[in-house]
């Protein structure tokens, strides 16, 4: 119960001082809830509308939401993997906030050598067998291209945000996404466009966000090189297994 004695513990808000009972917890624990302002937030939702090239099929489209207020939550990292399989990796584009940890196992019955020659921070994992596994914590916000140093028909986008809040489009092009209250700019992704964004601001009512377009029209693949800077030999791109 609430009584009057002022030998009680008070809770404080800027409009509210209120004496607890010490002797009924779950009564103490409601007013102490009723006490803290409450946070709000509310779902996102949107169109990204995508111009493919002549002989493209539509690729992936990553939304994300990056907070732009001074007191946005850090990104919580996470465990995810990106797996080699049939000589390809699966799957083919990874999106993971920032400080997570990305495990690569080799589910081929073949040798793999996992690497990226992307900046802030290329990696080479090295030669290892069927059934083998290797991790590495990506802590630097970056879009890095993998490949396998033996089969140059394998690659992969990894996508490491500075945000938690990630999710890919629909086969309409719909994404949706929920977000805690505040002001984000929203950014489209997708590996053969340069990026769109829309700004828009989330307090307790749905959002419909602004639709944007992405132009796949211009892509054109380039051929890679191995992790020695250097071609891949002819024998790579016929045999059909190492």
């Amino acid at each position: 119960m609430i009584t009057s004695t002022s030998a009680l513990p008070t809770v404080s808000d800027s409009e509210h001082t209120v004496n607890i009972s010490t002797r009924n917890p779950l009564l103490r624990c409601f007013v102490i809830l009723s006490c803290v302002p409450a946070v709000f937030g509310a779902d996102v939702s949107g169109h990204v509308r995508v111009l493919l090239g002549q002989q493209h099929e539509e690729s992936t489209t990553v939304v994300y939401a990056l907070p732009l207020d001074a007191n946005a939550p850090s990104p919580k990292p996470g465990r995810y993997v990106l797996k080699q399989e049939n000589k390809t990796f699966v799957p083919h584009i990874l999106a993971v906030p920032v400080g997570s940890t990305v495990t690569f196992p080799n589910d081929d019955p073949i040798f793999h050598n996992v690497f990226s020659m992307s900046k802030p921070a290329p990696f080479d994992l090295g030669l290892y067998r069927a059934g083998a596994s290797k991790s590495r914590v990506f802590d630097q916000a970056a879009t890095y291209r993998v490949f396998c140093n033996i089969h140059p028909q394998m690659s992969a986008l990894l996508l490491v945000l500075p945000t938690s809040w990630i999710t890919k489009t629909n086969a309409q092009g719909v994404y949706r996404m929920e977000l805690p209250a505040g002001h984000y700019r929203i950014t489209a992704w997708s590996e053969r466009s340069q990026p769109a964004t829309v700004d828009v601001d989330v307090a307790s009512a749905p959002v419909s966000a602004p639709e944007m377009t992405l132009d796949e029209t211009k892509f054109v693949e380039l051929t890679h090189k191995n992790k020695f800077g250097q071609d891949y030999p002819p024998s790579a791109y016929r045999t059909p297994g190492r």
